[in-house]
């Protein structure tokens, strides 16, 4: 089970070099829950990144207020840590929540905004786009 977003984010700071910290991310992709293969589909597929990445994105409804529900997955450990870090971020929040998430600011606090490869940044930005898209989507079936 991931950490929440906030124990990430300290565990981060506890970290020294990139060394321990790109070992962090990647454990945490790891700690994800695995995305069924019925899920690795061309729908899902997050457009955009050098890896494949996927993410399934669905509104909860059970706890009252419709909150997203996200699994995902990638064939690049060190992206599966980063999809991994998405989903810590938005999984649980509501549609609304979720549009008013600034992701990137948290990549920036992190320092990984500087510490990824030109096409990672960009797949962070596809991976970024896709979840608000979907956000706005749930949204609007509300």
């Amino acid at each position: 089970m991931l950490p929440t977003i906030d124990e990430i984010v300290s565990n981060f700071e506890l970290l020294d070099d990139w060394e321990e910290r790109y070992r962090y991310v990647i454990e945490l992709g790891r700690m994800m829950d695995p995305l069924p293969e019925e899920a690795h589909t061309d729908a899902n597929k997050v457009k955009g990144c050098a890896s494949q990445v996927w993410i399934d994105m669905r509104l909860d409804r059970a706890q009252g207020k419709p909150t997203l529900h996200l699994l995902g997955d990638s064939d690049a450990h060190i992206v599966r840590g980063l999809v991994a870090l998405m989903i810590a971020l938005y999984d649980g929040k509501t549609p609304e929540e979720a549009l008013s998430t600034d992701a990137l600011a948290l990549f920036k606090e992190l320092g990984l905004a500087e510490h990824l490869t030109p096409q990672r940044s960009n797949g962070v930005r596809s991976m970024v786009e896709r979840i608000r898209r979907d956000a706005q989507v749930a949204q609007a079936a509300l």
